[in-house]
């Protein structure tokens, strides 16, 4: 059980305490509302609950909390509870069982900060999923990074998490990526060509275009142009998932399942979804197109475009038409309890639409989370960076893990709420020093690990039987605070999906380790020092679980040496 919890339910157990012995009269106990006080001097968990009781108790708040702290009664994680103007609860846990949690967390080990708020539920996360037209950019990297911390986050809280990647292979783009290969294919080839006016005129397409002539040659020529088109499309295709694969596997990003948007309609599933809609009432059609209509939204969604408007058929669906499907195959055919989608901001005027066509489909939409994130800006030498030396266009996420690495890529995209605007800092990003937040919280560990091996070398290779009540100083004590909000800073991640919560608190963290080893010697070759050197020894390995499970909770790595 969480802290906050536990301290809820003592205080529920109190007030129904105080109603049996008629100090209180009777009234249904709400809920309690634990969380930290905005100021430390106020204790570490604070309730306004007493304030919330004054119209049921007839009572002022400040009467009904010193009744509560009467029928509190004594408990080993509470030393002190205070009680404050206008009513609040101010609880300071005992220096005791603070100084007893370092062993709990050493016996948890690896899994000291999970917990099972989830029970197993189903969920599934579905990120990244660029259009496989080229390669994945910066914007696109922090799609992956936080649906991949989201999951993570999700899987630490004891939910049952499949990570999903939605490969765009029908419609519109990779239909345009197929003609854009042809033309360069051709251009190679020394044959006039007019090029696509929307098609992709990156520079990776020339060099895609090249490896199939190197291939294959120019096999393609003597096709009809649909099938050559197509043809090269597949291969287009392949080479973009393969570049996002890589890009994915140095992030440290790993999917369960990567899903094919053409399945959706070869499967006949879009056909028998579009049923459900017509029979409901919600499908109307006008101009020779096929529209969505609900009372939830203010006008209606085309689903299927008019062929006197796209005369391609593969063209003729919409991203609507394809999400509502792929919502069916997720909350229907799969099972999944809830379908978690992180979307660009670009994205943010499909959400009403998404939502309505899952309620129209007989769907709670709340089972249905849109995660919607806000771009990238690059900086370098305090400007804003604009082009990718490869693409002349965009700059490639293969550029910026060239340039910091996995490490730092990964912990930038994560400092900020999803929906802040995200200024990514490369020469911060690169520096050694404690300026740069990612190098900080991993310097941390190393200097753990460093300490540990220290004490080795030392001949202390053994402290099991240190004594760990030994630990009373002030940022020792402070130290083991920061440690024991693991559990409940991944609750609030997971309820919030929002990782930027775990890379705050690895700051935090880390300060308060820095802090407590500049000022307490940790290994001493002092006989009088041996009992306090193997309590500190203790907390210091405690410490290096709880960094580098909140480090690893956003794959970021936990070095032992920088």
């Amino acid at each position: 059980m969480l802290i906050a919890d536990r301290i809820a339910q003592l205080t529920r157990e109190a007030i129904a305490r105080a109603q049996g012995a008629g100090d209180l009269p009777a009234f249904e106990i709400p809920e309690v509302p634990v969380q930290p006080p905005r100021r430390a001097e106020h204790g570490d968990m604070s309730t306004s609950v007493c304030m919330q009781l004054a119209r049921s108790a007839r009572m002022a708040p400040m009467r009904i909390a010193e009744i509560v702290v009467q029928h509190l009664g004594r408990h080993a994680l509470i030393g002190e509870v205070e009680v404050a103007r206008p009513g609040f609860l101010n609880f300071t846990y005992s220096p005791t069982w603070l100084a007893q949690q370092v062993e709990e967390i050493n016996a948890a080990g690896a899994a000291w900060g999970r917990i099972d708020v989830g029970q197993g539920h189903r969920y599934q996360v579905e990120y990244g999923s660029a259009n496989p037209t080229g390669p994945l950019h910066v914007g696109f990297g922090r799609n992956v990074v936080l649906g991949d911390a989201i999951a993570n986050v999700l899987d630490a809280a004891g939910y049952e998490v499949e990570r999903e990647y939605y490969v765009n292979d029908a419609g519109t783009q990779v239909q345009l990526l197929g003609e854009s290969m042809y033309a360069r294919y051709l251009e190679l080839l020394g044959r006039e060509v007019s090029f696509p006016e929307e098609g992709y005129r990156g520079d990776y397409i020339v060099e895609w275009a090249q490896q199939v002539i190197d291939a294959e040659g120019a096999r393609y020529l003597d096709m009809p142009v649909e099938e050559a088109q197509s043809r090269l499309r597949e291969l287009a295709v392949d080479e973009a998932l393969r570049g996002i694969r890589k890009d994915c596997e140095r992030l440290g990003v790993h999917y369960d399942s990567w899903f094919s948007e053409k399945t959706l309609y070869d499967s006949g599933l879009f056909d028998r979804m579009l049923g459900e809609l017509r029979e409901g009432g919600y499908v109307t059609e006008r101009e020779g197109a096929v529209w969505f209509t609900s009372p939830e939204l203010d006008a209606d969604a085309v689903l299927i475009r008019s062929p006197e408007v796209i005369p391609d058929p593969d063209k003729r669906p919409t991203y609507l038409a394809s999400d509502l499907a792929y919502a069916w195959n997720k909350l229907v055919q799969r099972g999944f309890e809830r379908a978690i989608y992180v979307w660009g901001a670009d994205h943010h005027g499909d959400v009403p639409r998404v939502e309505a066509g899952v309620k129209a489909l007989g769907l709670d939409p709340q089972r249905v989370v849109l995660i919607i994130y806000q771009m990238v800006s690059l900086k370098r030498s305090g400007e804003d960076v604009r082009m990718s030396k490869r693409a002349g266009e965009y700059v490639a996420l293969s550029e910026l893990l060239d340039d910091v690495g996995p490490d730092a890529t990964r912990f930038f995209l994560l400092l900020r709420s999803a929906d802040s605007q995200m200024e990514f800092d490369v020469d911060l990003a690169k520096k050694q020093s404690d300026e740069n937040p990612v190098y900080y919280v991993q310097y941390a560990h190393a200097r753990i690990a460093s300490v540990l091996r220290t004490a080795e070398e030392r001949g202390w290779d053994g402290w099991s039987d240190g004594d760990v009540l030994l630990l009373d100083h002030p940022l020792e004590l402070d130290l083991i605070r920061k440690m024991i909000q693991l559990p409940e800073v991944v609750s609030r991640a997971a309820s919030e999906m929002a990782p930027h919560h775990l890379c705050y608190y690895a700051q935090e963290l880390a300060s308060a380790f820095h802090s407590f080893y500049r000022e307490c010697r940790i290994v001493s070759s002092l006989p009088e020092d041996t009992a306090i050197t193997k309590a500190r020894l203790k907390l210091v390995s405690a410490a290096q679980h709880v960094l580098a499970n909140t480090l690893h909770a956003i794959g970021v790595s936990a070095p032992e040496q920088m």
